[in-house]
């Protein structure tokens, strides 16, 4: 059985997705440090003004979390990180996701299920997220096999072997290459504007595509 290894994500890109669905067994990092400025708490979405990321706020533990020079917060592991309900952002991003996608084909069909994401409050992050992708899942029509993480594992480590570890080839900066993934184009809102944006938020699949998103995976 093929094994994949994902860092967790909120509203994760394409090409996360498409690894839930090719990998026979899927694990989501729970126990590794807190990075800020990835898919852990953002994701990019298509608007009228060009690509727009929505981030998920997070609650400092203490003053001695402070990241190092790469934003790792050593001493806040990712399953442990709070949501913040700093400046109203589920608003923000339901309002966000309704101004950019209010005309796509299959934001509607598909509102009631995800506005709930925006309405409740949840108090970790990994949990907002993993809920986040088993509603994604049931979305899209796939019923991959998922398990948290039970500890670290370095990307250098035997432990490894016969898993592909995808935990820093799938992030906003700077990816490490993944030849299994080459973003081909489907229908988009805004392209006649802005072009092709490849590899989104899942989100941008979904409303754009609606249930042939599992044929684009």
């Amino acid at each position: 059985m093929q094994k994949a290894l994902l860092s967790s994500a909120y509203f994760a890109p394409i090409q996360w997705y498409q690894k839930l669905y090719r990998y026979g067994k899927v694990y989501v990092e729970a126990h590794d440090s807190f990075i800020k400025q990835t898919y852990r708490n953002r994701c990019v979405i298509a608007t009228t003004n060009g690509l727009q990321a929505l981030t998920v706020p997070v609650e400092r533990a203490g003053a001695d979390a402070q990241p190092d020079g790469m934003g790792h917060f050593a001493k806040i592991l990712m399953k442990d990180v709070r949501i913040s309900d700093h400046g109203n952002w589920r608003h923000l991003h339901w309002n966000a996701l309704a101004s950019a996608y209010g005309e796509s084909p299959f934001f509607e069909f598909y509102a009631d299920d995800l506005r709930p994401f925006f309405e409740r409050k949840w108090t970790f992050l990994y949990d907002f997220n993993m809920e986040i992708c088993a509603k994604m899942c049931d979305l899209i029509g796939i019923e991959p096999d998922i398990e948290p993480t039970t500890e670290y594992v370095p990307a250098d480590s035997e432990a490894l072997s016969g898993t592909a570890d995808f935990r820093d080839a799938i992030r906003p900066k700077h990816p490490l290459p993944d030849p299994d993934f080459s973003p081909r184009r489907y229908y988009q809102v805004y392209e006649r504007k802005h072009g092709f944006a490849p590899n989104l938020s899942i989100l941008d699949l979904l409303f754009n595509m609606g249930n042939e998103s599992l044929l684009y995976l």
